[in-house]
Order: structure tokens, then sequence, then C-alpha cells
């Protein structure tokens, strides 16, 4: 039997002897992580995850989930003697009789805006650089659904309390059940328990607010973090000499643990700052909900913002059809709409695999600027999100700008339609740009800002070599696909094959001229090594590009390094 290292202490070696894993972890403490600030983005959701069922559980053990009717007789005096569920009570009590309450509660809720805010950040990382490419497809899947699992957690959270804010995003909930055909009406029943508002509600949303959600995440959070990422190995930006196969970076430990304990600090100190600074839901202003009540210029919190613009600009479009009706209205926006964009998502990884042909391993990331096309689709996906962002408060902006109402409803009926289309076109525009810098960045060098005037009186600016890590990162851009793929191959006589003639063919064969439409990189480049300038060529081996140098006694032959 293998024996336990000898640094281990004899409670050590008494539990390996036991357990095992001694071996494993020796292992685990060598593994190297990359040091790259993009990395920060996950450990940021990660532990605000954290401080969420941290805080989570202290506001467990005085929140009441209950639709009882009681008379508050509580601290906070302009509500005294005013009927209201228990639900709202002990929320109440919570903030303003329960030592440091109030600031647990700010503490839950804004480590829940920042774990989504990071999570979003994460995602776009992810997304622009490549990162969900082969063999991390399935890790990418996990965080679309974590993604849309916190997103349901975080509206079942703030409907809790059952104030009037509260109440009127589980009103809209209703009315969404509503609208779905045939089955509609028995979900609401089932959901509320009867006739809304009901006395069912906020006791199922509890129970799946700090229970059931929660229980998945914790399954799939160390699942996608840890055990994946571990397994599958770090993704690396473009540097000198890295590869597919090498990874660098600091070792877990001591390195690691110390820097994420610190980043851990310092992302509670910032929650903590931010809740004891800035008061965010003060239900106690709003009041218990009451159907025929309204608050003008109430908002979700920022994530669900883009539900609340669809259903805000969707016009009342309806279908009758076999005795039922359908409310497109609120089909559409609160349906169909996070459907698309959540499912487009999920689909994306192997839907640009299979419009490249790209079936490769990477672990090296892409620069955003050497995919146009993926650029120009994340840009208008960002954009269709943040126009149906900003319809949410489409009130507010034309109360604040002096605007009708309804000329800003009609705005945002057209840019959602627009803006993606004009944002796909402009990003893949600046990404090419960018690309063409790259050469000749390559071809003359690097713009140094000073300017000098010729003895004929014109002005050029000074460019200086680029140095070997500058080239190495820009010709780190992978091989675009083949110019022409295997399904559009004739036969000797130039005829296209039945399959070339289908209509997913055709569609695949113009997407894939979408994707590898990139400028070609130079066959030469302007190099400076130990203060010396050289002009050497650009060889490609292994689907990289990598600069050629002679080495002495070969006559001249190129090394790739």
């Amino acid at each position: 039997m293998a024996t336990a290292p000898r640094q281990l202490s004899s409670a050590g070696r008494a539990a390996d002897e036991r357990f095992g894993g001694a071996r494993f972890l020796s292992k685990a403490m060598r593994k190297v992580f990359p040091d790259h600030w993009t990395f920060l983005l996950g450990e940021i959701a990660m532990y605000c995850f954290f401080i969420i069922i941290a805080t989570g559980i202290f506001l467990t053990f005085f929140f009441k989930p209950s639709m009882h009717d009681v008379v508050y007789n509580g601290r906070y005096m302009p509500l005294r003697g005013i009927t209201m569920s228990e639900a709202y009570e002990s929320t109440l009590r919570i903030s303003f009789d329960v030592r440091g309450g109030l600031l647990m509660r700010q503490i839950h809720h804004w480590a829940t805006i920042v774990f989504l805010a990071a999570i979003v950040a994460h995602m776009l990382r992810n997304f622009f650089t490549g990162a969900f490419r082969k063999p991390r497809e399935v890790n990418w899947l996990i965080g679309v659904t974590l993604f849309i699992l916190v997103l349901l957690n975080g509206l079942f959270g703030y409907s809790l309390p059952d104030d009037l804010l509260s109440g009127t995003g589980i009103r809209i909930l209703e009315g969404v059940l509503l609208s779905l055909p045939i089955v509609g009406t028995y979900l609401s029943m089932w959901m509320f328990g009867g006739e809304f508002p009901g006395n069912e509600i906020i006791p199922r949303l509890f129970t799946i607010h700090v229970l059931l959600i929660p229980g998945i995440l914790l399954a799939l959070l160390p699942l996608h973090a840890v055990v994946l990422t571990w397994r599958q190995t770090h993704t690396q930006f473009p540097a000198k000499g890295r590869t597919n196969r090498t990874v660098e970076g600091k070792p877990f430990w001591p390195v690691f643990i110390v820097k994420t304990t610190a980043f851990f600090m310092w992302v509670f100190g910032f929650v903590a700052l931010l809740s004891t600074f800035f008061q965010i839901n003060p239900i106690w202003l709003f009041g218990p909900y009451e159907p025929g009540s309204i608050s003008a210029g109430s908002q979700p919190d920022w994530y669900m913002g883009f539900l609340e613009g669809s259903l805000r600009i969707m016009p009342a479009w309806e279908i009758n059809a076999f005795g039922h009706t359908l409310p497109m209205n609120v089909i559409v926006p609160a349906l169909v709409v996070p459907g698309v964009l959540f499912t487009g998502l999920a689909i994306y990884p192997f839907l640009e695999r299979w419009i490249t042909g790209d079936h490769e391993i990477h672990h090296l990331l892409d620069r955003p600027r050497d995919v146009p096309a993926r650029v120009g689709i994340g840009m208008a996906g960002v954009v269709f999100y943040g126009v149906l962002w900003l319809a949410g408060g489409n009130d507010i902006i034309a109360k604040t700008f002096e605007i009708p109402l309804f000329t800003t409803t009609w705005i945002f009926r057209i840019a959602v339609i627009v803006g993606p289309v004009l944002a796909f076109v402009v990003s893949r525009r600046i990404a090419l740009g960018l690309q063409h810098r790259d050469r000749h960045m390559l071809e003359h060098g690097v713009e140094t800002g000073v300017i000098k005037r010729l003895p004929n009186g014109a002005y050029v600016e000074v460019e200086r070599p680029v140095d070997e890590e500058e080239a190495a990162v820009a010709l780190a851009r992978r091989v675009p696909p083949a110019r022409q793929l295997r399904e559009l191959q004739a036969d000797e006589h130039g005829v296209l094959s039945k399959q070339a003639r289908r209509p997913t063919v055709r569609v695949k064969v113009k997407l894939n001229h979408v994707f590898r439409d990139v400028v070609d990189l130079p066959d030469t480049v302007r190099i400076r090594t130990d203060g010396q300038e050289e002009h050497l060529e650009i060889t490609s081996g292994d689907g990289q590009r990598a600069v050629a140098r002679p080495t002495a006694g070969e006559g001249g032959a190129g090394r790739a390094h």
C-alpha cells in the first residue's frame, strides 16, 4: 500500500490511511491557475453567492412566509395600526426591530445585484473570447442554466415581502400564467391556491427561493466552477510561447489561495459598503400590497428590466382561434423573448461549430477582433437586451425629458429591431478595422506618437518595430475555416452533388462565408530583438502562425518559435 507523504502530521497520516487522498491533495496543491484579471469575474460571482447564502440563512430565522392578516404594532410609526400580511410584517420587524436586520437585508439584496452583474460580465467574456468551444460546451450550458436559475430566484426573492412593489410583480406573474391557453387558469389556481392573491403564493415562493433553487445551485456551481474547470484546464489568452498544451500561472497553494482569500474580503467589503451607504428596496415606503393601489415610477431590479421593457413596448395583438384567445402582448414579451434569448445562448457553441466546421480542442482564447462575426452577434444581443432594459423605464424617460409617453414607446419599438442590426454591422466593421491595424503594425511597426517634419515639409509619425511579445499576440489568430466546404465540392464536370443543393447546406455555406471574413496576415513582420531590427517571415504550422527565425548552420532554414 502506498504510504502517505512524510510532510503530513500524525493526524493527517491517520486520516489518509483510512480515507486516502493525500497524493491527490499533494498534486492539487501544485495545480497552476492563470492570473489574468478576467478570471476574477467568475470569482466575484462565486463569492457573492456565498454572501447570499450566509445572509439568507440569517433572514430565514425571522421571516414568516405567511399571507395571514395581522395588525402592525412595530417601531415604524407611519404604518402602525395598518392591517397587512405576516410576510410584510415580519420583513418590517427584520428592518426595524432585529439588531443588524436591515443591514443583512441590504447585503442580501446588494449581493444579488452584484452576483447577477458578475455572471453577465463573466458570460460576455466567455462568449467574445470563445471560451465556450470544445471541450467546454457542457460547462457553457451549465453556466446558462445557472444564469436562468439565479434570475428566477431573484424574482422570487424580492416578491416575498408582499409590499406594494413586489405585489405588483406577482400580479404580472399571474397575468403571464393566465395568458397561457387551456392550462393558464389551472396553473394560476395551483400557484396562488385560489383566486388572486390567494394564501399559498408566498409560502410556495419561499420554499422555491430558499430550498429548491439554492439546492440546485449548490450542486451545479461546484461542477461548473471547480470540477469541470479543473478537469478541462483553464483557458488562456495568447502570449509568446503559449500553446494549447501549456498552462502558465501561479500554483494553487499558497499563491492562489492567499490571493483569492484576499479578493473575497474585498468583494465582501465592497458589498457591505454598498449596503451601508446606498439604500435599496425600502419596503416601508411602499406599504402593503393592495390590488387597488398603484405606485408611480416603480422599477424592478436591473436584471428583470428587459422583461418589463418588452411588456411595455409590445403592441396589443391578439389571436382568436378555436374558441381561445392568445394575448400576444403578454405571450411574446414574457415567454417568447426570454425563450429566444436563452435558447440562443445555449445552442450558440454548437451552431458556431456547425457553421465553421471547427472540431478542434481549444485552450487558447480568441481575441474578439479575430472573430468579427461573433463580435457582431454578441453586440447585437447586448443592444437588444439594453434597448429592452431602457424601455422598462419609458415612463421615467418621458417624464424626465418631457417627451410624450407614446413617442418613447415607438422609439423603443423601432430601436429594438434596428439597433441590433446596426450593432452587428458597426461592431463587425470595428473588428475588421482592428485586424487591419494589426497587419499594419506587423508590416510597418508600432505608432510611437512622435511626429517629425521631413525636409519637404511633410509630417510623419515615427514607428518602432514590434517586439516578440507583440508579434506573438497579433499572430495568435486561429486559421479560418476552409475556403470551400466539402459539401460544395463539385465533380469532374463541375456539377454540384444533390447534398450541396439542400437548403441547410446553402445556409451553412453563406454563414461560413461570414465567419471566415478576416483580414489576411502579412508574409513578413518587422520585428525587434536584442536591440536589432529584422524583417522575418511568418510561417504557419499546426493551425498557428509564428515568426520563423533562421538558425545558425542550417543555411537560412526557418524555425518557428
